[in-house]
């Protein structure tokens, strides 16, 4: 049964001076000597700023608890560190030298060649436990491990797991982290779905200089008795045998329960936050000395005294532990440095989709309406994949979304597959990162583009920078699906365009179909790519309602009908006499745009040719360029308003690299330049203004 709120632990931490085996007591000296490396990888480190190319952290007063947790993941699990956690990684099996070559910044970094900060991990190393990409966004990581947790189920329920291994997930986080709402986010879906995982906190009462007092009304093992069904404990982080049993029992308690757990553990703060971040600049001398009463290591030294050890062989493991760390430090600056042209390296992982395949108009083909292409898109994936699955607000089988965009598949492929979330845009987003490094393939849908900004620091932090950060290892397949758009009805809060504030994130892709059969022939490309694609589905063509868009409505591509992204299309072709005389231009344009620019052309008989962008990126610039040279007069037609906006940003690139073959400057619509139109305007109104604006603009344009 779930806990309630006001229930007490049921798993206790606790150190005690009992005698050890022989076996205990070599676990015991192998934790003293990953202290006794980390001490002096912190020191070696200290002494040597001037060449360390990051700002970076050390776990210094943190060491006995991370270690511990590092050495009892088994190569099966998943874990999530945070930037102070380089013991737990010792503890996991990664050596000195190799953690230096991240804070060198050196071509052979195992985690990112070079490209990120000390300690920031991924692994894929089949012998070690597997590491996603880490970033520093404090926080930023509980979703993303806790998506690791519910892929891990979905496979182990779907019976796809493979092995006898029930791994887990384990998210370290700082206790500065937990007032994070993204943090409270993932401890939701956790205990709503009883997920396979382990929240490690680290409670140092410091967030750089805001202390505990300053920041929270409790620490995160009363935060955690709000979360119905989350067991928890507390135990000592500087004592390790303490921190060993602690551990054991949550790794215990989640492997064979597949429950989730907090595990708070207390630990002094001995080094600086960073080494860009002084303790002495804000830490009093009375604090200072009272988190040195703390360390771990004299602790621990002491103990194995206690224990029998001589004091001479725990000197002579410290003194080879540094020795080690100066021979390591030494061969670690004078390792090869990465190559500038590795620079544009993993952005994006490759695709197998480069052609267009299949049949877009198959003989004896029905036609259908662009939100029915998608639901059968997405239905042909999940029959032919069972590691895809579906969620989102208000997918499940009760509605199938509120668009009807998911109709039918919840009864079609049952509640494991597809079902609803809360209303948890950064959850939905970010959970995908950790989902996709297991293996499943999610396809997630946020209701309405005006209400994506939640996910904003899931989609920059995570999920665009983990294929380029792990060195290619771990590029997230996500397919993140967002109705767009203006509709009739939709307000300020329902009609809005963000393709813009996208697109200046780099690692994403963004598809933009403007009809059926390229809806489901990017679907399909979007899916099969192991990239974060976004797919823009304007709401005003879903149906084809809006006057003038029927044509968005298309015969059924065939099954395996597949368009690769970043190909545009040419719609509506101006050719003969009228274009060699200068008497034509183009029309560059995407979504609802393509239905304004052919209604207005049809005022321009042979004279206006069409270009849908299908995709923004990656951009067609082959075809848009060929096109304006072809024409010498452009129009770059949005739904947007210009300020700022891709539209801008396109015309000037086609300002630039077409510059000699134009007879106009190139000109850009958007929002600002539509009509207004008042809400409750019918929606055979909206259209012709419009159309009457892009006219005129039209008719300025072919003045030149």
């Amino acid at each position: 049964m779930f806990k309630d709120n006001v229930s007490h632990s049921t798993l206790k931490a606790t150190s005690f001076n009992k005698e050890r085996s022989e076996a205990e007591i070599d676990t015991l000296l192998q934790a003293y000597r990953f202290i006794c490396t980390a001490k002096s990888m912190s020191e070696t480190y200290e002494a040597n700023r001037n060449i360390c190319k990051y700002v970076h952290s050390t776990s210094r007063g943190h060491e006995a608890i991370q270690i511990a947790t590092g050495m009892l993941m088994e190569p099966t699990d998943f874990v999530s560190p945070y930037y102070r956690d380089d013991s737990m990684l010792l503890g996991m099996g990664f050596s000195p030298y190799e953690l230096m070559l991240q804070l060198l910044a050196k071509k052979d970094d195992p985690f990112s060649g070079g490209r990120s900060y000390y300690c920031h991990p991924s692994s894929n190393d089949p012998a070690k436990p597997k590491i996603p990409h880490q970033s520093s966004a404090t926080g930023m990581q509980a979703i993303p491990a806790t998506g690791v947790a519910q892929g891990l189920q979905y496979l182990e329920k779907s019976g796809l797991l493979q092995g006898d291994q029930q791994p887990i997930s384990l998210c370290s986080i700082g206790d500065g982290s937990m007032t994070e709402g993204e943090v409270s986010e993932a401890l939701q879906f956790a205990v709503l779905h009883r997920l396979p995982i382990i929240y490690l906190v680290q409670d140092n009462e410091w967030g750089i200089s805001v202390s505990a007092r300053e920041a929270r009304a409790m620490d995160a093992y009363e935060y955690a008795a709000g979360f119905k069904g989350l067991e928890r404990m507390r135990v000592d982080g500087s004592d390790f045998e303490a921190s060993l049993e602690a551990m054991q029992a949550a790794v215990a308690y989640v492997r064979v329960q597949r429950k989730p757990i907090l595990v708070h553990a207390t630990v002094p703060l001995l080094g600086h936050h960073t080494s860009g971040v002084r303790k002495e600049w804000y830490r009093s001398i009375q604090d200072l000395e009272k988190h040195a009463a703390n360390d771990p290591l004299p602790k621990l030294y002491q103990r194995l005294v206690a224990l029998g050890i001589n004091e001479k062989t725990l000197d002579w493991i410290a003194m080879e532990s540094q020795q080690q760390v100066d021979e390591a430090f030494e061969q670690a600056k004078n390792a090869e440095e990465p190559q500038l042209s590795s620079i544009h390296d993993f952005v994006f992982a490759p695709t197998p989709v480069t052609v267009e395949k299949g049949e877009r108009m198959p003989a004896n083909g029905a036609k259908v309406v662009m939100v029915d292409a998608a639901l059968h898109a997405v239905e042909e994936i999940m029959r032919a994949y069972p590691e895809a699955i579906l969620y989102g607000q208000d997918v499940g089988g009760r509605l199938g979304g509120v668009f009807r965009e998911a109709a039918t598949l919840a009864g079609k492929f049952g509640d494991d597959r597809v079902y609803n979330t809360a209303i948890q845009e950064a959850y939905i987003i970010g959970s995908t990162v950790g989902l996709s490094a297991v293996g499943v393939k999610p396809i997630v849908e946020v209701q309405f583009a005006d209400y994506f900004y939640p996910g904003f620091n899931q989609l920059v932090s995570e999920i665009s920078k983990s294929c380029y950060l792990s060195g290619g290892k771990y590029p997230v397949q996500s397919l993140i699906r967002v109705p767009i758009g203006a509709y009739g009805g939709g307000g300020p809060y329902h009609s809005g365009c963000i393709e813009s504030t996208l697109l200046t994130i780099k690692g994403i892709k963004i598809v933009y179909p403007s009809n059926a059969a390229d809806m489901k022939g990017l679907m399909k490309a979007a899916f099969l790519d192991p990239n974060p694609v976004v797919m823009l589905e304007h709401k005003g063509l879903y149906w084809s309602k809006v006057p003038g868009t029927l044509e968005a409505m298309c015969i059924e591509p065939s099954e395996d009908y597949v368009i690769p992204l970043g190909k545009g299309r040419l719609v509506l072709d101006a050719t003969g006499e009228k274009v060699s005389n200068g008497e034509s231009t183009c029309i560059i344009t995407y979504g609802m745009g393509v239905y304004w620019a052919k209604a207005a052309a049809v005022n321009f008989p042979g004279q206006i040719t069409v270009i849908d962008l299908r995709t923004l990126y990656p951009l067609d610039e082959e075809l848009v360029f060929e096109t304006v040279r072809k024409h010498g007069k452009c129009l770059v037609l949005t739904e947007e308003q210009l300020n700022n906006s891709f539209v801008q940003s396109l015309a000037a690139r086609i300002q630039e690299q077409c510059f000699k073959y134009l007879d106009a400057p190139v000109f850009t619509m958007g929002a600002l330049d539509l009509p207004a139109v008042p809400l409750n305007t019918a929606l055979e109104k909206v259209m012709l203004p419009t159309v009457e604006k892009v006219v005129a603009k039209l008719q300025h344009i072919m003045s030149y």
